[in-house]
């Protein structure tokens, strides 16, 4: 089937499925409550189906520009255009979504049950997903900068959704405000990319940056920075991280819709605009450096936490670090697996927290567990090095090859030793070496999989980085490596000695060494927040009292 037909029309589709419902005038949904839940949760089954055909009708191969209405801009900025952009990242990128947002609209159809404001939450709700799948099938970078901002303004109308409470208010402003900086970013590099290439379509773009030797101009250096700051806001990266952290007042299928697809956006951004961030190598390396600081601070905190879904939120941070890092490591296929995995299990993880805490409280029958020392520690991490390089062979992967693909496939390696160690604790003699080495091979074999196939899959729709074995990216790659292996040894010794930290260093993990509390006192000083209600509480600046309070 030729791609260039039915394909851009089932892409399009989907976002305006969701745009028809999300037009209906807020009175009017509040007045039909139930019937505006229903066309809600049909436009966004609809919108799944829609992009699921269109994976069907493209080929995985080559990249397909559709126009249908063109402005042209001043001063040689090229054009504003509306139209689509179909390659192996938008297919995939829009099944996903459109997915996530199927299961969210149908777990808030119960969820906001009986709720005044049913219908107005269905509405912002149809909104925002309309608003994140234009941005995934937009064919010119300006009209992508619009449905940027349109995501971030449709989902402060959900983070507001209970503006009664202080916290939530809060929250959203932190997120408003860090948005509107990000969105400043965005609309800045947009201009610069204009400017220099005088065209602000991706297909075009792709082209023009592909043929491209040598250094480029000045300005797409300082677009590939602005990019790597839009994106890094986007995904509550350090230290503009708190406002991930505190907006679980918003209802629950607004957190999960946000930790599995707007979040995500940051690493979207970048894995796009491929073409300019591969040619700067200190955009790369900033991004990649913010990445790892990021992933190291919210994996240390995660360990102290004792709220489940202050614990997840403190996760999508320390996986949107390590997908970042990917991302400045020129790991593209890589960061694109790790977002669509990432996406499935956080929007489950979430929209299941309630029965995670009840199956906690649960009583059950004392497990003893021997324990696993530290002696354990080095026989476990080299037999996970042993199954990853068997497995890697197998795959053709060898230390040939860039410092950066050795560097994730060390981190399969302390995956694999973390899953042995876990079931050394339980299982003893032949019953281990049979259970816990057969299942670290069909992980390792899992990960090389679909890697490869994810490799295979966004060949010609991301542009390789141009210097991969450079001095810069081997430094990179061997941070990369230390610091997991320091997190892994700290987890270790963590759970032999819980008091090995003291309880001074577990209390400021405890609160994020209190970042969020200075950077919520700038805000407040450079952008206040709105005024609370009179009578209402002021809400805190972050968490100070102690775990167990």
């Amino acid at each position: 089937m030729l791609p260039d037909g039915p394909t851009h029309g089932l892409v399009l589709a989907a976002p305006l499925l969701l745009l028809s419902v999300g037009l209906v005038p807020a009175a009017w949904a509040n007045a039909w409550p139930g019937l505006m839940a229903r066309l809600c949760g049909a436009a966004a089954w609809l919108a799944f189906v829609s992009a699921l055909l269109a994976a069907v009708a493209y080929p995985f191969e080559g990249t397909y520009a559709w126009i249908f209405y063109r402005v042209e801009l001043p001063g040689g900025l090229g054009a504003l255009t509306l139209g689509t952009y179909v390659n192996s990242v938008t297919v995939i990128m829009l099944m996903l979504v459109a997915f996530i947002g199927a299961i969210v609209t149908r777990y808030a159809y119960n969820y906001l049950d009986g709720d005044p404001n049913r219908g107005r939450f269905n509405k912002w709700l149809a909104l925002t997903l309309a608003a994140i799948l234009t941005l995934i099938v937009s064919g010119n970078l300006l009209m992508f900068a619009l449905a940027w901002i349109a995501t971030s303004l449709c989902l402060h109308q959900l983070l507001m959704f209970y503006p009664e409470r202080p916290a939530a208010v809060l929250a959203a402003h932190k997120k408003f405000v860090a948005s509107r900086v990000g969105d400043l970013s965005l609309l800045v590099a947009v201009a610069l990319i204009g400017l220099t290439l005088h065209t602000l379509q991706f297909d075009e773009l792709f082209r023009i940056l592909a043929a491209m030797e040598g250094p480029v101009p000045i300005a797409l250096e300082i677009a590939a920075l602005l990019i790597v700051i839009a994106a890094v806001l986007k995904s509550a990266q350090f230290p503009f991280h708190g406002w991930l952290l505190q907006v679980m007042e918003a209802p629950t299928p607004v957190s999960a819709l946000l930790h599995a697809g707007i979040v995500n956006a940051g690493a979207f951004l970048v894995i796009r605009m491929s073409p300019v961030m591969s040619h700067s190598q200190l955009a790369m390396g900033v991004l990649a450096v913010i990445g790892l600081f990021t992933l190291a601070l919210a994996s240390l905190v995660m360990l102290t936490q004792t709220n489940i879904k202050v614990s997840l939120a403190w996760s999508t941070t320390a996986q949107m670090g390590f997908m970042l890092l990917e991302c400045g490591l020129g790991l593209y296929s890589l960061a694109m697996l790790h977002l669509v995995a990432h996406s499935l299990y956080k929007a489950h993880a979430f929209l299941a927290s309630g029965s995670g805490v009840d199956a906690f409280r649960a009583p059950v029958l004392p497990h003893a567990s021997p324990g696993v020392g530290p002696v354990q520690l080095l026989p476990a991490l080299a037999g996970g090095g042993l199954i990853v390089l068997a497995v890697g062979a197998a795959f053709g992967v060898t230390a040939g090859h860039q410092p950066a693909h050795l560097a994730a496939g060390t981190v399969v390696v302390i995956a694999v030793t973390q899953l042995l160690l876990q079931m050394a604790g339980v299982m003893r003699g032949e019953d281990f070496l049979r259970r816990g080495l057969a299942l670290s091979a069909v992980v390792a074999v899992a990960y090389f999989t679909l890697h490869a196939l994810f490799d295979a899959a966004l060949q010609g729709s991301v542009l390789p980085v141009q210097d991969a074995d450079g001095p810069f990216q081997v430094w990179l790659a061997q941070a990369f490596v230390g610091v997991f292996l320091v997190l892994l040894v700290f987890q270790q010794v963590l759970k032999q000695a819980p008091a090995f930290l003291g309880d001074g260093i577990y209390m400021h993990l405890y609160n994020g060494l209190y970042i969020d509390v200075y950077i919520t006192r700038l805000i407040e000083r450079i952008w206040p927040g709105p005024l609370p209600a009179p009578g209402t509480p002021p809400a805190p600046f972050a968490p100070v009292t102690s775990p167990g309070a």
